[in-house]
């Protein structure tokens, strides 16, 4: 059993994971309470203080370090990340070179980013001065996805502590071993702030706890649902909340793009990880003129993946529940009288999901407008640039999108009438 919390704290119950291929167990690890949530904040709190006062060049010569840590244990914290979500191991060494990219840039850029800066006075106040200083918040807590267990969470994590504070983590009970390493190896690079980075596991009564532990901010990354959870608990307290809570995604391709390039690139935006990326791709719009051809690109290149096994091109299913909300999407989608162009219903064979690639779903079917999470993408017929961006908009979503065109300026035009958070043009997840 992993320990994550001080061992002056009462024992908490375990919990086991599962690996997502086999079904096999991988480890038990704490179901952590508000008492051993509480312990953590406090000792995270103990040692933030001295973080704080350091230079900014020390902290970042520390962050480094474990940077240089994560590095020498990548292998070990890839195949971590491989047990306990599925994916092939090139893909969880990819997460974790990205994760590296993430702490890297945040601890150089710190200093530059958060060093006071003078403002103007008005004509009142003209014989006053006024600067602006970033001053760190003291603990932030942290509670990731399963999705991306190690990048995604480094993007709180590693900017939190590049600002002086402390981190108290809660990952995803499927993927808890992955944040306890992280941890782990902090602590033995940075032996004097031991503690400043600590996790707690469990599911989600860890999460309220954590919540409700007086942290002085609460970064979540999930799903909608659990978001409003989490965010209700903090109002109580008014508890400053930070949430990514999912994604559909859209691709906008014109008639004069690159139809290889964008296939190439709808294909691994809508696949890779099985499909179970925030900002991957799940809907694409393509102008009349070069959707039949962006199709049969887009499903020659799908049906060329394998699945399932130790050759496949993504792995399972990670959570085990999302399996049924893909085959609902699918058959949904049939019924309402979109065509599936590769795969259907039938290529739902848990834990492994086959590609799926649609055309002609009606734009208020549950698989144009919820979140799938699987590998399943959508390329509807447009007829033109603003039919494509008038359907991308209508989503109660924004996280990111894409757009596909022969001329970079006009693409980005067509890319700043979207509202979503990032957009890539010629690329998808240019922004990661």
């Amino acid at each position: 059993m992993t320990r994550t919390t001080p061992d002056t704290t009462p024992p908490a119950a375990v919990f086991t994971t599962y690996s997502p291929s086999t079904g096999e167990p991988l480890a038990e690890h704490p179901s952590d309470g508000p008492e051993q949530v509480a312990h953590a904040v406090a000792r995270a709190r103990k040692v933030q203080g001295g973080w704080a006062a350091l230079p900014a060049g020390r902290r970042r010569a520390h962050l480094l370090e474990w940077k240089r840590a994560l590095a020498r244990e990548l292998d070990t914290v890839a195949r971590t990340i491989a047990e306990e979500t599925g994916k092939p191991a090139g893909d969880a060494q990819l997460e974790v070179v990205l994760t590296l990219e993430h702490l890297a840039w945040a601890a150089r850029n710190a200093e530059r980013v958060l060093r006071r800066r003078k403002v103007g006075t008005t004509l009142f106040t003209v014989h006053q001065r006024a600067t602006v200083e970033h001053r760190p918040l003291g603990v932030v807590g942290v509670i990731g996805p399963w999705n991306y267990p190690c990048y995604t969470p480094m993007g709180s994590i590693g900017y939190a502590l590049a600002a002086g504070n402390a981190v108290v983590f809660k990952p995803s009970e499927l993927t808890p071993a992955t944040g306890v390493l992280l941890a782990a190896l902090f602590d033995a690079a940075v032996p004097e702030y031991a503690g400043l980075l600590t996790t707690v596991t469990g599911g989600a009564a860890t999460g309220e706890a954590l919540a409700r532990s007086g942290v002085d901010k609460l970064a979540f990354t999930g799903s909608p649902g659990t978001a409003r959870k989490v965010m209700a608990v903090c109002a109580e307290g008014l508890t400053p909340f930070l949430a990514e809570c999912g994604g559909k995604d859209a691709v906008i391709v014109t008639a004069d793009a690159d139809l290889d390039a964008a296939a190439d690139a709808v294909v691994w935006g809508a696949l890779s990880n099985a499909g179970q990326t925030c900002a991957g791709v799940e809907r694409v719009y393509a102008v009349r003129e070069i959707h039949a051809a962006l199709c049969e690109r887009v499903v020659k290149r799908a049906e060329a993946l394998p699945t399932g096994g130790e050759d496949a091109a993504y792995g399972p299913m990670t959570m085990p529940s999302q399996i049924a909300v893909v085959e609902r999407h699918v058959e949904g989608a049939v019924s309402a009288g979109g065509r599936a162009l590769l795969g259907g219903p039938e290529s739902v064979r848990a834990p492994y999901v086959a590609p799926v690639v649609l055309t002609g779903v009606p734009e208020d079917a549950a698989a144009m407008t919820e979140e799938t999470f699987g590998p399943v993408v959508t390329i509807n017929e447009v007829a033109d640039v603003d039919e494509a961006v008038t359907r991308a908009n209508a989503s109660r979503y924004a996280l990111g999108a894409a757009v596909f065109c022969g001329n970079g300026r006009a693409g980005a035009a067509i890319a700043a009438r979207l509202r979503a958070g990032a957009v890539s043009v010629n690329s998808v997840l240019g922004f990661a």
